[in-house]
């Protein structure tokens, strides 16, 4: 029993060690061919011949990469290269937070670091329709005030629509990865100000950053937004978020 234990245990480490070797070789493929999101990919049997593995292997090196969110493998047609997705970097941050290696209160300093930025080149970048957007996202937090979730889906569009609006995508990768965190930590800062009056004063800075982006003017975003991170800190070490 133990002899077959342990040649299932070679056998696995030498299956594992191929399927890593045909991702590496996909990934290769795809700098070497100089592929952008959308194109396809040679098929499974296609690698499976060209480097000497089972196609069962190859299957696998797919199916890694897909969950990695680096191709996409959707029933039936050829797998294509993806485009950049936030839900990764999502998963690896909610997962890091909930093992405890890393605090809520190291994530919004990583996020006021990189929202400083973010607002200070949509005030400079933006165009008319982001700016709109940006606009109307923090007044739907004050239309739809009664409304808990409603604006708090609002707030996470609001940051992710300046981020996107920076024209930089890493910085929309980045802010957009912060949604599972934020929606696991925002209605406790919501519940935790203490009247509505000072719910309304945390909309009120969305609309202050929103009326920077529109008037071009990045020190205002960056003072306003700097100021929203603050609050929401302060709140958050008040309600035990540490």
């Amino acid at each position: 029993m133990a002899a077959e234990l342990a040649s299932s245990s070679v056998t696995g480490r030498l299956a594992g060690g191929l399927v890593e070797h045909v991702m590496e070789a996909l990934q290769a493929h795809i700098r070497a061919e100089g592929l952008a999101p959308g194109d396809t990919l040679p098929s499974e049997n296609a690698f499976a011949t060209e480097l000497n593995v089972s196609r069962a292997v190859v299957r696998e090196a797919f199916r890694s990469l897909a969950a990695l969110r680096l191709i996409d493998i959707g029933n039936g047609r050829r797998a294509r290269v993806s485009a950049m997705d936030k839900s990764v970097l999502a998963v690896v941050l909610d997962h890091v937070v909930q093992t405890n290696q890393i605090t809520v209160q190291q994530i919004l300093d990583v996020r006021r670091t990189v929202e400083l930025r973010t607002v200070a080149l949509a005030a400079l970048r933006r165009s008319d329709r982001e700016a709109a957007e940006i606009a109307g996202h923090a007044a739907a937090m004050r239309r739809d005030f009664s409304d808990a979730t409603g604006v708090m889906e609002h707030d996470i569009a609001f940051h992710e629509a300046i981020a996107i609006a920076s024209k930089n995508p890493m910085f929309g990768l980045i802010v957009g990865s912060f949604h599972v965190v934020t929606r696991a930590t925002w209605p406790i800062g919501w519940t935790a100000r203490a009247t509505d009056a000072d719910r309304l004063d945390n909309v009120a800075l969305h609309e202050a950053i929103a009326a920077a982006i529109g008037e071009r003017d990045p020190r205002a975003a960056e003072a306003r937004m700097a100021e929203h991170f603050d609050n929401t800190v302060k709140v958050l070490l008040a309600a035990g978020i540490n």
